[in-house]
């Protein structure tokens, strides 16, 4: 699923609102974190294709956040599903937009059998704690 940057109406109408909520600990993420190179190790393992109806698969680096988000806060893959249609917060980490709905938890569910069954999650947070551990962030990321 292409993901376009430009904002939408919605989010130009929303724009108050978004410009409200603080400075959390997502925006310190992207700006800890050089997600292009675990998009790069995520590429390696999950190739986007055309799901069975011909729609784009959704991107890999979203459906990781997902799994990032799962484990911050001890969700379900129903429940991060929920969270991020729900929360501006959740969806703008995740890079969607406010049309945009979340993938849904048997599309995450099969992603972490990819990444699984390729020792992929390894070694994104190999890379992931090793970034974090240039800022001085010494809690290590596990995955549930």
């Amino acid at each position: 699923m292409k993901i376009d940057k430009a904002p939408s109406m919605a989010d130009v109408i929303c724009d108050l609102r978004i410009r409200k909520i603080k400075s959390t600990f997502f925006d310190q993420m992207d700006i800890l974190i050089n997600w292009r190179l675990l998009t790069n190790i995520i590429n390696k393992y999950y190739t986007k294709g055309n799901s069975a109806v011909g729609t784009p698969s959704y991107d890999g680096l979203l459906l990781f956040k997902m799994s990032l988000l799962q484990t911050w806060y001890g969700l379900s893959d129903y429940e991060v599903e929920d969270r991020i249609n729900d929360s501006i917060s959740f969806s703008k980490f995740c890079g969607l937009t406010l049309e945009q709905s979340a993938p849904d938890h048997s599309t995450l569910s099969r992603f972490r059998s990819i990444m699984t069954r390729n020792n992929a999650y390894e070694k994104l947070l190999k890379e992931l704690n090793k970034q974090l551990s240039k800022h001085n962030i010494k809690k290590k990321v596990e995955l549930l």
